[in-house]
């Protein structure tokens, strides 16, 4: 399957993950999905998620890059590569706590999610069907 794969380099400044936003909602609009469509914005908040984790919580420069299937009802994919060994640590925040929910939110969204090793670092990713989001 041909796949279209856009990516950015972002840095550890928190003011990053806006760009990365908008950097991706730009991508989204290029690709063929409206910004208006409900799997834009769940896409953009998942890119949020992830981009956010890997500068706050990691310290390190990351990747973000998406993945783009021909066929307009495949998944589009999500990945955020960092330099950090450490694993995700997914946790459960208190109700009072205004952080901690990143990875509960990725879980809720994404139709699937995981992680791996790449090269120093790791690999966080998720997939959104967009077959449902055409029905």
């Amino acid at each position: 399957m041909q796949m279209l794969q856009v990516q950015l380099e972002v840095g550890v400044d928190p003011a990053e993950v806006g760009r990365a936003r908008r950097w991706a909602r730009s991508r989204l609009v290029g690709s063929g999905i409206g910004a208006d469509e409900p799997v834009a914005e769940t896409l953009i908040l998942l890119i949020s998620e992830l981009v956010t984790n890997a500068v706050v919580h990691t310290g390190c420069p990351a990747v973000l890059r998406m993945l783009f299937p021909a066929a307009p009802a495949a998944a589009v994919r999500v990945e955020v590569a960092d330099t950090s060994e450490a694993p995700p640590a997914p946790r459960h925040a208190r109700r009072d706590e205004t952080g901690g929910r990143g990875l509960e939110l990725v879980d809720g969204l994404a139709d699937r999610w995981g992680w791996q090793p790449e090269g120093a670092g790791k690999q966080i990713w998720c997939e959104v069907d967009r077959a449902a989001a055409l029905n």
